[in-house]
């Protein structure tokens, strides 16, 4: 009689998982198809995206799409500079703003977490309200200061402006707040200066979370569009996201689809990539609570 009602009971319990695993299946294959849409479309040349019947298998031009992405970026209907350029200008354009936000932040967020001075708080809230003033709010006193100093169309006008982070300076002072004080004590009675102790013990207790966060501004970099397509006039200069957006063009326009398809494939792989290569400390430093 056990084993019968056992039975049943798991029988219904198998019955009840496979409604959400059907749920994430579908979400699964709603999100996956555009992108599996895109990648079949850059093994087809331009004439047979354009007839409106592509076929959901790949084509013969894989290899010729990319190559002529990568190299000239240019086809028949669109013109651009070549993508391993505007990758290139994107992988640098992300790569210093993740760096430069985390370094920026974990050090004034050390400063208000573990210094005491005048004025400590009220800079902590000016931090804080900067929150409130996305880029597109300042972004006209930003590109007339950027323009004055004559940033135009280099890195540094395309990542010093973003820089600044009022979101990792309070996430990193969450995490130095459960530091416990007699850790910081302890430092100071062997003889551990302000620097040694931010060095040698914070930025360790802190490489999960270092992770996590540069994981997230790598891809908000990456995925920057309104300031550099501001600050670049220059085609050398583009990031991957203005490159496409430029090769599609108007609505009315024909283009090279394939071109464009194999653009976006692209442009995709460096953040995937950086995603599954820090996988771990990225979901480690996202649910790691204590030190």
């Amino acid at each position: 009689m056990d084993q019968t009602v056992r039975g049943r009971h798991a029988r219904s319990t198998r019955r009840e998982s496979w409604l959400p695993h059907f749920v994430l299946i579908m979400g699964v294959v709603v999100f996956a198809f555009p992108i599996y849409f895109a990648l079949i479309g850059s093994t087809h040349d331009a004439a047979t995206i354009a007839t409106g019947r592509m076929p959901l298998l790949p084509g013969a031009h894989l290899l010729d799409n990319y190559w002529q992405a990568l190299t000239s970026g240019s086809g028949e209907r669109v013109s651009s500079a070549p993508v391993r350029i505007l990758m290139f200008n994107s992988f640098v354009m992300a790569l210093v703003i993740a760096a430069g936000k985390i370094a920026i932040s974990i050090v004034s967020a050390y400063a208000v977490a573990f210094f005491v001075f005048p004025g400590r708080m009220f800079f902590f809230w000016m931090i804080f309200i900067t929150l409130m003033l996305p880029v597109e709010v300042r972004i006209i006193p930003t590109y007339k200061v950027v323009t004055d100093l004559g940033m135009i169309n280099t890195f540094t006008g395309l990542t010093v402006p973003l820089i600044a982070s009022a979101t990792a300076t309070l996430l990193f002072r969450q995490v130095f707040m459960t530091i416990p004080d007699e850790l910081a004590e302890a430092a100071k009675i062997d003889g551990a200066g302000p620097l040694r102790f931010f060095w040698q013990i914070l930025l360790p207790l802190s490489r999960t979370n270092i992770a996590a966060l540069f994981v997230i501004l790598f891809i908000y970099g990456w995925n920057q569009y309104l300031w550099p397509l501001l600050i670049t006039t220059n085609r050398t200069m583009e990031t991957i996201v203005i490159g496409i957006v430029k090769m599609i063009g108007s609505s009315d326009a024909q283009t090279d689809w394939n071109l464009i398809m194999a653009t976006a494939i692209l442009a995709m792989l460096p953040p995937v990539a950086v995603v599954v290569f820090m996988q771990h400390w990225f979901v480690k430093g996202l649910v790691e609570t204590e030190k």
